[in-house]
């Protein structure tokens, strides 16, 4: 294993600009800021971005915030926005490849030992023996045989980001025990899954972009030059976009997710991977796995979000 596993801390919001760009004709309307506090309100937050405030400058913040789903997926599709170093962006397109063999075997039996080394123990944390783990073995194998497509990349070495997806998506699952017995059943249901937890549960709740051209969006116009906060967390429950948007759905009929994009970068497909053979490899080594005795998931976070700690009983 290699050490370096632990997550970073949590990234700071940009600094404040003093006053929003473009003329005060534009349509705005300040408010105090990013929604904050528990799931509840976090989420009611967004609910009232999304309804009554589409483009709103945010001086806490020093961006544009875009909280609709049309308008967010513009933002990291449109040529008329920078795009920066998130997996999947267009600045991905150098280095798109399929995930090389040799990593994806690495990925495998990694998956497996992790399981195998907590399968026996009466209480065990997913976020610190599995989660934190499993990522940093696409780490190990770059520079020895993992393949010049994947290494021309950096989006691999954020593994933070995928550690937190991961979490996510094993609270998602085993939540409920329907899920996991489904998924045991069925394990060609588990892209669906993962691609519905990123949706519901994104790692990235906010990223940062900027204009290059004049844009015009639901809630108005932003001249070029202005930096915009997309909101991740408010698309991805948009109930313009998503029938039930709350509701953690493996089988729903209008899936999607921002968290990753739409690009072929290898880091895409293998976060994908490390959902698949990790949530493989702990159905096989502990087919009894349960919540720990009063244990329910709780996730925190305002920019990055995730649960910090994941109890499970491995033996039932």
């Amino acid at each position: 294993m290699h050490a370096d596993t632990h997550a970073t801390p949590e990234p700071a919001p940009p600094r404040p600009s003093a006053v929003p760009p473009g003329p005060s004709s534009y349509r705005v309307s300040l408010l105090p800021g990013l929604p904050t506090g528990n799931e509840h309100e976090l989420y009611e937050g967004y609910r009232r971005l999304r309804e009554d405030h589409p483009l709103t400058y945010d001086a806490s913040v020093g961006a544009w915030l875009l909280s609709r789903y049309r308008d967010v997926a513009t933002a990291l599709t449109d040529l008329r926005f920078t795009h920066g170093n998130r997996p999947g962006d267009a600045a991905c397109a150098p280095h798109a490849a399929p995930v090389p063999g040799a990593l994806r075997e690495v990925v495998e039996r990694t998956a497996y030992v992790l399981a195998r080394r907590i399968a026996d123990r009466s209480q065990a944390d997913l976020v610190e023996e599995f989660c934190r783990w499993l990522p940093s073995g696409a780490v190990g194998v770059r520079g020895r045989n993992a393949g010049r497509a994947l290494l021309a990349g950096r989006c691999v070495a954020q593994v933070p980001v995928r550690e937190k997806a991961l979490a996510s998506f094993l609270a998602n699952v085993l939540d409920h025990p329907d899920r996991i017995a489904a998924l045991r059943a069925e394990p060609r249901l588990i892209p669906r899954a993962w691609t519905e937890s990123l949706r519901r549960d994104p790692p990235v709740l906010v990223v940062i972009r900027r204009t290059a051209a004049k844009v015009a969006l639901s809630g108005g116009t932003l001249p070029p030059g202005a930096t915009v906060a997309c909101l991740i967390g408010a698309a991805g429950r948009d109930p313009e976009r998503f029938r039930d948007p709350d509701r953690f759905d493996m089988l729903r009929g209008d899936p999607g997710q921002l968290t990753y994009g739409l690009g072929g970068c290898p880091a895409v497909g293998l976060a994908a991977m490390e959902a698949e053979y990790g949530l493989r490899a702990l159905m096989a080594a502990m087919p009894r796995i349960r919540w720990a005795e009063g244990f329910r998931p709780l996730s925190s976070g305002l920019i990055t979000r995730s649960p910090k700690t994941l109890l499970v009983r491995p033996r039932g």
